[in-house]
């Protein structure tokens, strides 16, 4: 797509060093940071066996994204390789945690799914389309477990929920490529 930028906002500084971005990486909450400044945020935490916390909104990182075009550094990439293997798949993370991460990981999924540098691999794909029309299918149709007709509006709570474990099972599928992807497995 024409206009999407694959780094940070332009006129933008790295939150840590305040300078320009050296090696652009994006964290889960959506914030910028140079790849050297957060694992340096991370190395010097009370706990360098947890994910340290964003400077800016003290959510924890659990997964590094870095631009795409910052294969120049072949060292600090297998540091955020490694932060990603040790913190980006965890399963234990917080109901909180997800919902937090879905506008991240959705924005994401969308400019991957237009961008025809990114391939996604097909079967990502296919999982996606097969579990937005069955959520279509069952949003639109007139059956529903709670029928809107008899109990009104607490009848669309069956809808919003579809709609929710959609979108949690979508974004924990695009996690588990950005994580394959910034991983290294």
């Amino acid at each position: 797509m024409e206009g999407r930028e694959e780094g940070p906002p332009r006129n933008d500084l790295c939150s840590v060093c305040h300078g320009n971005f050296d090696i652009p990486c994006q964290a889960n909450c959506s914030h910028w940071f140079c790849a050297n400044c957060i694992l340096l945020v991370w190395q010097h935490s009370s706990s360098a066996l947890q994910p340290c916390k964003c400077p800016l909104c003290r959510r924890p990182i659990t997964l590094l994204v870095p631009n795409s075009q910052s294969n120049n550094n072949p060292s600090l990439l297998s540091q955020i390789q490694t932060y990603n293997r040790l913190f980006g798949h965890q399963s234990n993370s917080p109901f909180s945690q997800r919902l937090l991460d879905l506008p991240f990981l959705l924005k994401r999924l969308f400019w991957d799914f237009f961008d025809p540098s990114r391939s996604l691999p097909l079967v990502i794909r296919a999982r996606v389309f097969i579990a937005t029309v069955l959520s279509a299918i069952y949003i639109l149709s007139p059956i529903d477990i709670i029928p809107e007709g008899v109990l009104g509006i607490i009848g669309l709570l069956d809808d919003l929920l579809i709609a929710l474990i959609f979108f949690l099972h979508v974004a924990a599928l695009y996690r588990s490529v950005l994580y394959r992807r910034h991983g290294g497995l």
